[in-house]
């Protein structure tokens, strides 16, 4: 097993080396269909296994398509990390989409959404007031 330190770090170095390969070395037009950006890696304590988490921008199809490249892609990039790092074993690599950026776009679309509709409520029922006042507010003095 290896310490908590050594797999950060070893999960910095696949991060960064994967990186660099899906730039510069990937030649299937399938990952270029999407934007692919590395999130993060997690490497398991035993060193043996690495997940990549990708988040893809585009449509649909085109991050179907970019996942389709990755996994296509994958025995490339194992080889190419076993080749960079001194590692005595290359960690088996899985992609997985990272979807929490989009998640959190929805999120704040949400609640901006709520805050408008809070507004206009507070319009609305200061509008009611005004009505019945006869379109004026009444004001209070102090002695």
């Amino acid at each position: 097993m290896a310490t908590g330190r050594r797999v950060a770090r070893v999960a910095e170095l696949i991060k960064r080396e994967v990186s660099q390969i899906l730039l510069s070395q990937i030649k299937d037009d399938r990952v270029g269909a999407g934007m692919v950006s590395i999130v993060d890696v997690e490497v398991s304590n035993d060193l043996q296994n690495a997940r990549i988490f990708v988040s893809i921008y585009g449509d649909e199809t085109a991050q179907q398509q970019t996942m389709q490249g990755l996994e296509a892609a994958t025995p490339f990039v194992r080889r190419e990390i076993g080749h960079r790092l001194s590692l005595r074993r290359v960690p088996v690599l899985v992609f997985l989409q990272d979807r929490s950026l989009e998640r959190g776009s929805r999120v704040l679309s949400l609640l901006s959404q709520l805050k408008r509709e809070s507004e206009a409520r507070q319009r609305g029922s200061q509008l009611e007031v005004e009505d019945r006042t006869g379109g004026e507010a009444e004001e209070l003095s102090h002695p």
